[in-house]
């Protein structure tokens, strides 16, 4: 069983930055991969970014590629998100979640995630 829960959410302006954590329960925690995902209402989920845990190899959405950093802290079971230059199409509740991913297609593939956190509200004022 893995528990995920995300935190550093708020309400920033246009240009700003945020950093989101995942805090991850499940030890050894490298055989899995993290992703972030956001969802903005009336929208679907969409795929943002992924860290790759053993190796710390790393995916990302074109929307976020140069502005979003994704990394983890092995010590402390825990995936970051630091998101620069937010514009307020960034505007959504970020998820993160993890799987066992085999195949590099299924990085972005949120059917393949089993495990979720509970979201946390990112808004970015104009």
């Amino acid at each position: 069983q893995v528990q995920l829960v995300e935190s550093g959410g708020g309400l920033v302006q246009a240009g700003g930055s945020l950093r989101l954590s995942c805090a991850a329960s499940v030890r050894p925690f490298s055989i899995y991969t993290i992703g972030w995902f956001c969802q903005a209402p009336g929208k679907e989920r969409e795929f943002v970014a992924a860290i790759r845990w053993n190796d710390g190899m790393t995916y990302y959405a074109d929307a976020v590629k140069g502005r979003f950093t994704i990394s983890r802290d092995n010590a402390k079971n825990t995936a970051y998100l630091q998101m620069n230059s937010l514009d307020p199409e960034d505007t959504a509740v970020y998820y993160c979640a993890a799987a066992r991913v085999y195949r590099g297609s299924d990085y972005g593939n949120k059917g393949v995630y089993g495990y979720w956190g509970q979201g946390t509200q990112v808004t970015v004022s104009s």
